[in-house]
Formats: structure tokens, C-alpha cells, sequence
């Protein structure tokens, strides 16, 4: 089970990102002005950034799903049995075509990397909740090895 303060911080950070995109998104497809890094874009480009946009959100809705299940562990409301079943796991992102992004804002990329940043920090704590961890104290293998000898 994760530190609760590794999660706090984690989805404090998930829910940060998460606002940030959504404020910029939004107002990139505003018509008062706001939204002139888009309109400049070729169509192309603008479709490109519509998709791009639509990852970050579902990047940062898994972070955030997956991040309320170590939440529900760490309450007592799932068991570690049931956190280790694959639809509790860290649901799947599309990578971003690093040629491509290089067409796109420079606050868009910025948002994205960061997007992809943090999804990769939690993905690697998922995939090291399905090894078990053993450890053994110092003074039990003292002890055996103490027996061994005698």
C-alpha cells in the first residue's frame, strides 16, 4: 500500500494539472479573442490539438481514478486482493507523436508533457503494486544465519 501522503500529494497534483488544462482548453476555442493560439492553427493542426487535448483529459482522469482506489485501500473500503485486479489498475494512454506536438503552442506542450510526466510517475507506482514485497528483519537473518553455523 502506498504512503497517504505520496497519494495526497500525487492527486493535489492530478487535480491541479487537471484545472489548468481544462481552463486552457477551454479558452483556446473561445470567440472573444482568448482563443487565438488555435485559430491560428491550420485545420490540420486544429484537429491535432483537439485530439491532443482529449488525451491530456484522459491521461489525468486515470491518474485521478486510479489514485481514489489507493484512497479506498488506504480507508479500508477495497482490500489489497481487490486492488490488484486489472480494472483497478491504471487504465491505458495514447502516446503523443513528439513530431507532431512541435505544430502546437508552446502552453499546450508544456501542459501535455506535464500530463505525460505525471501519468508515467504513477504508472510506474502501478506496475510495483503487483510484486510482492519480502523483506526479512535484520535480526531474524541474523538469527538463521546463527543457526546455520551451530
Amino acid at each position: 500500500m502506498l504512503a497517504r501522503r505520496l497519494t495526497d500529494s500525487l492527486y493535489v497534483d492530478a487535480m491541479l494539472l487537471a484545472d489548468e488544462a481544462r481552463a486552457y482548453f477551454d479558452a483556446s476555442y473561445r470567440d472573444d479573442g482568448q482563443g487565438h493560439e488555435v485559430a491560428a492553427l491550420e485545420p490540420f493542426d486544429r484537429v491535432l490539438f483537439s485530439c491532443e487535448s482529449l488525451k491530456v483529459t484522459t491521461r489525468l482522469m486515470h491518474i485521478i481514478a486510479w489514485l481514489l482506489t489507493q484512497r479506498a485501500v488506504d480507508a479500508g473500503e477495497l482490500s489489497n486482493d481487490q486492488l490488484r485486479d486489472a480494472s483497478r489498475r491504471l487504465g491505458p494512454a495514447v502516446a503523443s507523436e513528439p513530431d507532431a506536438l512541435m505544430r502546437l503552442p508552446e502552453t499546450a506542450r508544456t501542459l501535455i508533457a506535464t500530463s505525460v510526466d505525471l501519468y508515467r510517475r504513477v504508472e510506474r507506482l502501478d506496475a510495483g503494486l503487483g510484486e510482492e514485497v519480502v523483506t526479512t528483519s535484520p535480526a531474524r537473518h541474523l538469527l538463521h544465519r546463527l543457526s546455520q553455523s551451530f
